[in-house]
């Protein structure tokens, strides 16, 4: 990399003796300007990595040359010398944002060390730039794939609820891109600038989730050396976004909810009351009403942070998703792999589209990955394929389940139902009926037995 560095001095002598600090830096180039028009002029035109200038400025005044500086290019590190320094104008041009503030005359090695601490800064400050646009762009609105009616709505309500602060709750099957809701979210909030902290709390043991959201003091418990911040503290400015929330213990959701509510906490074995200024979003592949109706999960937590739910669908059931999600994942894998693009044979779409995606989104990424890993030609066939797909693609071809109308006439009564409920009967009824066996009970419904093994999860019949 090639550091552009621009020095701005009313003085030739000055501006000679500053170029020769760097040439034995190859990887510097030195630009030289003589007023501060020519300067901002120069900027405006051009990028540097590092500004160096007096405050001997005729055109208009020092602070005000440094306030027009900043307007054109924030980012940008600057280095004032001047010989007429003093600790008040230090303290006005470092008000200004200053990167350092040198005298003259000054020793080489000191304006070398500084050159090389400003370099560094900007550096981290363009990668830092570079990687925030990476994961903006990842994360627009343009890549949630998929045209269904249920994938609209969910973009509809994350456009909505982006531009406020509100508790979002998102739920789903595992797969389906929970996470990827919540990150949209943050990236298009006006927290975007702030940090992002995930946690997955079934990833964490209980009796360590406590100090991963709260965090503790020096000597709070055995082995705690040093004061550590918590989750909820790290996201303040930002958003937290707390998945698998359902594998809280209710002692820890009242915490939570606390936190939730007053916007501060304490860390373990502290008295100091800490903000948490941090916008909120939980995620879970439960049914937290039924975990609340068991008493697993508090009421009072399910509906603070279920002020704003988004639901997302099954890709089982959002068909019309399938192939575009499947020429999106083979795009991005055959680019990354360094293969020439491939696509879908018109058998392996097929076979595709008839597969229930137990996984769902994840599944059918990896499948994907997969493939385009065993394709040498490029075209992905049934070869390329898991057997499982191929073989219960024949399956389903061959037995068919018969349908409900011809063995029941159902008719939904005046003041209506709950499609809930009537699922979780017929799902306990299928259990009595092969007195427990889930392989037998989820044929007797026409389910895979993951996704029987799903509806039992859900309406809390695992057990």
């Amino acid at each position: 990399m090639v550091y552009r560095v621009l020095i701005a001095d009313d003085e030739e002598r000055m501006r000679r003796v500053l170029a020769m600090v760097f040439e034995d830096m190859d990887d510097v180039k030195v630009v030289t300007k003589s007023c501060c028009l020519s300067t901002l002029d120069c900027l405006e035109r051009e990028r540097f990595h590092l500004l160096i200038t007096d405050l001997n400025v005729q055109e208009m005044g020092r602070l005000e040359f440094l306030k027009a500086i900043k307007e054109k290019v924030p980012d940008l590190p600057i280095i004032v010398l001047t010989a007429y320094g003093s600790v008040g104008s230090a303290i006005d041009v470092m008000k200004e944002g200053v990167f350092d503030y040198l005298t003259t005359p000054f020793e080489k090695s000191i304006l070398e060390l500084a050159v090389k601490r400003a370099l560094k800064m900007s550096s981290l400050a363009t990668e830092n730039k570079y990687l925030r646009q990476e994961l903006e762009l990842q994360y627009d609105f343009k890549n949630i794939i998929g045209n269904s009616p249920q994938v609209i709505e969910v973009l509809r309500l994350v456009g909505e609820v982006s531009k406020t602060d509100s508790t979002v709750l998102i739920t789903g099957e595992s797969g389906t891109g929970k996470e990827l809701i919540a990150r949209a979210i943050h990236f298009n909030s006006n927290r975007a600038c702030g940090p992002l902290i995930v946690l997955n709390c079934a990833a964490i043991p209980e009796n360590l989730l406590e100090s991963e959201l709260f965090g503790y003091e020096r000597g709070a418990f055995t082995n705690a050396e040093k004061t550590k911040k918590g989750r909820f503290e790290l996201a303040s400015g930002g958003t937290f976004f707390m998945d698998e929330i359902s594998e809280m213990s209710t002692a820890v959701q009242a915490k939570v909810l606390r936190v939730i509510e007053a916007k501060e906490m304490e860390r373990l074995g502290g008295t100091e009351t800490i903000k948490a200024d941090s916008r909120i979003i939980c995620a879970t592949n439960k049914n937290l009403e039924e975990l609340v109706k068991t008493g697993k999960f508090r009421e009072d937590l399910y509906y603070r942070i279920s002020v704003f739910p988004i639901t997302l669908i099954p890709l089982r059931e959002r068909k019309e998703d399938i192939i575009p999600l499947s020429k999106h994942f083979l795009k991005r894998f055959s680019t990354k792999m360094g293969k020439s693009p491939v696509s879908l044979s018109k058998e392996a779409e097929k076979l595709l589209l008839v597969h229930r995606w137990e996984g769902n989104i994840r599944e059918l990424q990896n499948v994907i990955e997969r493939a385009v890993i065993l394709c040498k030609t490029n075209v992905i066939t049934s070869e390329h394929l898991p057997v499982s797909i191929v073989k219960g693609a024949q399956i389903s071809s061959n037995e068919k389940i018969q349908p409900l109308d011809r063995l029941v006439s159902f008719d939904i009564p005046p003041h209506g139902l709950s499609l809930d409920d009537l699922e979780k009967q017929l799902v306990t009824q299928a259990l009595e009926k092969s007195k427990n066996n889930k392989t037998k009970a989820a044929k007797l419904l026409g389910l895979t037995r993951g996704t029987f093994r799903y509806r039992l999860q859900k309406y809390g019949l695992a057990n």
